[in-house]
């Protein structure tokens, strides 16, 4: 069994300094539940900028390259036509059908992605810690069997930010 704090806050500004807080009391802060993302709260987590943007370079790149060779072999070697006296090798009737594919192949790219690292593929089991966080709440969860001996403090910090309401939970891991 793992124990953790859920606080429910309802101002970004409120939750923004009670994890700056708990962050520099070190306590381990397990998520922050949001309705919409806020800003400045990745860098007080720690997070490193998301690789989405290179993934979707590099999965642009391979529809490109697929599109283009494609055409280029299916023009120039498998089934060359003349048609209306343009050369084979046709570089500009080739760019649309490249554009698309090079587009097609990022967003798919970035999609799967975004998922395989959010954990929300088919299967997945992710816990709905409170069914108010869509809405209008924000949240944070903090791991006490983490914070040792020092629960009132993680409590003292989230109710000096001003926390709606405070519940200490126990989860099967």
């Amino acid at each position: 069994m793992r124990r953790y704090i859920s606080a429910y806050f309802e101002d970004e500004e409120n939750l923004l300094r009670a994890t700056k807080d708990l962050r520099n009391k070190q306590f381990s802060i397990q998520d922050v539940l949001t309705p919409f993302p806020i800003h400045g709260l990745d860098p007080i987590l720690g997070f490193k900028r998301s690789r989405i943007p290179t993934i979707g370079f590099i999965g642009g790149a391979i529809g490109c390259i697929i599109a283009f060779g494609f055409q280029a072999w299916a023009f120039v070697v498998d089934y060359p036509l003349f048609i209306g006296g343009k050369p084979h090798f046709a570089i500009p009737s080739f760019i649309p059908i490249t554009f698309e594919l090079t587009v097609l192949f990022a967003a798919f790219a970035m999609v799967f992605a975004f998922l395989i690292r959010s954990k929300l593929g088919p299967g997945a089991n992710n816990p709905i810690h409170d069914e108010r966080i869509t809405d209008d709440r924000f949240m944070i969860i903090v791991d006490l069997d983490e914070a040792g001996n020092q629960d009132e403090l993680v409590k003292e910090i989230l109710l000096k930010e001003e926390a709606q309401e405070i519940k200490v939970k126990e989860i099967d891991k």
